[in-house]
């Protein structure tokens, strides 16, 4: 097809000048070709990269012509599914071009780079390889009673698993981390109406994103924000007030704050420092929080009571005192913002999905277990075999068919 469509030989993995033909044998347009023959590609197999002029007609002339000659339309993610089933890459780095592309921050794209270059699976195959040799020490016992193989120690078993629990322990921290960069946190911010929410999150956002009124009730409806807090993406979500009204439109802005409360990784409770007390208001606003979501009670308007910028902790709370309107107090909120959700600064984060963490988990979950059973090898044997499954599942090495279709049909078209 290559020669046909530029009328020429191309050279392999050298860039070529030269006209892209139709059918009749006219230009079409003119650009580069390059060939890359197989293995040699990033699928694996051979591929033609044309670079031509950016004109959506061009475009589309020059592609119907490849239609024409045999060529089909790709599926979303087919060049990094094919790349997978090449040996290219692993299923943890495909699916780190996926998060490369989506990545919002700088620090998520170091992340996925990281996991591109094979990081992340460098990790959990050294974890995947310290288990093998686990294994070996105890199931050689089982299978070959009748030979005479050395009883596993139980102590270096015990040592070698309190090592293997460790760094699967601490390939989940950095891939929890990375989780947060990919996903973002999302944080809810509550309070009564008029406490200066939506200023809060003008504040925050750096930007005038709500309107700012003295009437309660101006914000009737969630209003989310994406933002950056010391490059850790955050989706900001603020709400309509928490309390009583016959307004149906508030109503219903209030019940989506409720559903926003669900879904939250933390809770800004926003309550009105100049009021020097606790409102029936904000009484009602605590009582409707999930209890199981981590919050942290801003005191807004030290503008106007005087109250010195800080952080204090009152029954193990994180009470802060700040003006959204001065902007004092700002720079501790962040801090204590990103501490609260989880993130800490920490070199060699690798992009993670939630699929890694389910499975980081279940692998701790089943060494645990196997510290349990020690003293029972064939109950031992099959914990490790059950984590080195969830391990290896990361990488791909065991993945169902319906998983990897899944995983794919979620890129975008074209990689």
């Amino acid at each position: 097809m290559a020669s046909i469509l530029t009328g020429r030989q191309l050279a392999p993995r050298q860039a070529a000048f030269t006209s892209f033909l139709s059918a009749d044998g006219s230009p079409l347009d003119e650009g580069i070709a390059l060939f890359f023959p197989a293995p040699h590609s990033y699928t694996g197999e051979e591929v033609l990269e044309l670079q031509g002029h950016g004109g959506p007609a061009v475009l589309q002339s020059v592609l119907h012509r490849c239609l024409e000659l045999g060529a089909r339309l790709a599926q979303p993610g087919e060049f990094t599914q094919r790349a997978f089933f090449n040996d290219k890459m692993d299923l943890a780095q495909a699916e780190s071009v996926a998060d490369l592309i989506d990545a919002t921050t700088e620090q998520a794209a170091r992340s996925a780079m990281r996991s591109l270059q094979g990081e992340f699976s460098t990790a959990v195959n050294s974890a995947v390889a310290q288990l093998i040799d686990l294994r070996m020490l105890v199931e050689a016992t089982l299978d070959f009673p009748e030979e005479e193989v050395d009883s596993a120690d139980r102590e270096l078993c015990a040592g070698k698993l309190g090592v293997l629990l460790q760094e699967v322990a601490h390939i989940e921290s950095l891939a929890k981390l990375g989780s947060i960069l990919r996903e973002g946190a999302q944080v809810v911010l509550v309070g009564a109406p008029n406490a200066g929410k939506s200023s809060l999150l003008n504040r925050l956002a750096g930007e005038e994103v709500a309107l700012v009124s003295a009437i309660p009730g101006t914000t009737r409806d969630a209003i989310r924000q994406a933002l950056q807090v010391k490059g850790v993406p955050l989706h900001l979500i603020d709400t309509a007030g928490l309390r009583e009204t016959v307004d149906e439109v508030e109503q219903m802005g209030i019940a989506r704050t409720q559903q926003a409360l669900t879904r939250a990784d933390v809770v800004l409770v926003l309550l009105d420092e100049s009021q020097q007390r606790t409102e029936p208001e904000d009484r009602a606003v605590l009582a409707q929080l999930p209890a199981r979501i981590p919050r942290l009670y801003l005191h807004n308007k030290i503008d106007l009571s005087g109250h010195s910028a800080g952080v204090e902790i009152c029954k193990g709370e994180s009470h802060l005192y700040l003006s959204a309107k001065t902007g004092e107090g700002m720079d501790a909120l962040q801090e204590k913002l990103l501490e609260t959700i989880g993130w800490h600064q920490e070199s060699g984060v690798f992009m993670a999905r939630a699929r890694h963490l389910e499975a980081l988990s279940s692998a701790a979950q089943h060494l645990a277990e196997a510290g349990r059973q020690l003293d029972q090898p064939e109950f031992f044997a099959e914990e490790l075999r059950d984590a080195q499954a969830y391990l290896s599942g990361i990488t791909g090495e065991f993945s169902a068919d319906d998983l990897l279709g899944e995983i794919f049909s979620r890129f975008c078209v074209g990689k």
